[in-house]
């Protein structure tokens, strides 16, 4: 037999490295959403299940504790992610510095929480701010607080600590993408703002702002799809509480499948509200930082 054609052979080889990842995707992510998708047409206890069409998704609407676990997840998105953005866009421009000494130190330092175990530190934080933990102690020590604040009892702090565990971890692992940004920015173009008597507010803004651009609509997007299935923190920190005062979409599904009596159609269709506000808040933000970028 003759030898294949070099370049039809380097063809192949192309088409097999395209091809084979295709049907694992294929295979692990799009034929589970269909068959998801198609497990929420039903409804049932256990395995007695029987198709009902749409209905799981009517029920959406009239069931307390899935709009309960909405709003806690549009809170937790809308006050944390710009919250994240903005001190991962602060550390970045403060560790990028050229003239800052152990910038390798200090960039592991801000890093280091987002490669910790998620349950981990959620157990490390629940007992941080648990009613005799050490923030307390340390909050009264200093008499800052006259009394002990419930962290993980009361409503509203309960929230403010899930934000801040998710802050903490979560801010150096966007700050890379910011570092690394900066660093393909031309400093020719800082050295021009100087001549031009620019400060530091005015470089900032109208310069490394602008050429984040692509970065920040990136970071975010991922970011809202991230806290839109944030799950860990809830779990571990407040179960959910108090009441369903912390309660997460995708917590909520945890517990149709597995706490309370399995309703799996039911876990199907609340699971695809997730799809449903990644796929419209995406669209959104792409619409908005494409705006951005025409102008």
């Amino acid at each position: 037999m003759k030898k294949m054609n070099p370049f039809l052979r380097s063809k192949l080889a192309g088409w097999l490295f395209v091809i084979i990842p295709t049907i694992l995707i294929i295979l692990f992510y799009f034929y589970p959403m269909v068959e998801a998708f198609k497990l929420s047409l039903l409804s049932g206890k256990g395995n007695n299940l029987s198709f009902v069409g749409f209905d799981n998704y009517k029920r959406l609407f009239n069931d307390p504790v899935f709009i309960s676990a909405l709003k806690n997840t549009v809170l937790f998105l809308v006050v944390q992610v710009p919250v994240m953005i903005i001190l991962a866009i602060f550390f970045s421009v403060l560790l990028n510095n050229k003239s800052l000494k152990l910038k390798g130190l200090f960039r592991t330092i801000v890093f280091l929480p987002s490669v910790t175990s998620l349950v981990a530190y959620s157990i490390v934080f629940k007992y941080l701010f648990s009613n005799d933990g050490i923030m307390n102690k340390i909050l009264t020590t200093l008499h800052i607080l006259q009394e002990p604040i419930m962290w993980l009892d009361d409503v509203f702090w309960a929230k403010v600590v899930i934000i801040i565990a998710i802050t903490w971890r979560w801010t150096g692992y966007n700050m890379i993408f910011f570092l690394s940004a900066l660093q393909n920015i031309d400093p020719e173009i800082y050295e021009a703002a100087d001549v031009d008597g620019a400060s530091a507010v005015n470089k900032f803004f109208n310069i490394t702002i602008p050429l984040l651009k692509p970065v920040i609509l990136f970071t975010t997007i991922t970011s809202t799809i991230g806290t839109l299935q944030l799950f860990d923190e809830p779990m571990n920190i407040t179960q959910g509480g108090p009441g369903d005062a912390t309660t997460t979409i995708s917590q909520y599904i945890y517990n149709l499948s597995f706490k309370y009596t399995p309703d799996f159609g039911y876990a199907a269709a609340v699971s695809y509200a997730i799809v449903l506000l990644v796929v419209i808040l995406s669209i959104i933000q792409t619409r908005v930082g494409g705006k951005d970028e025409k102008r």
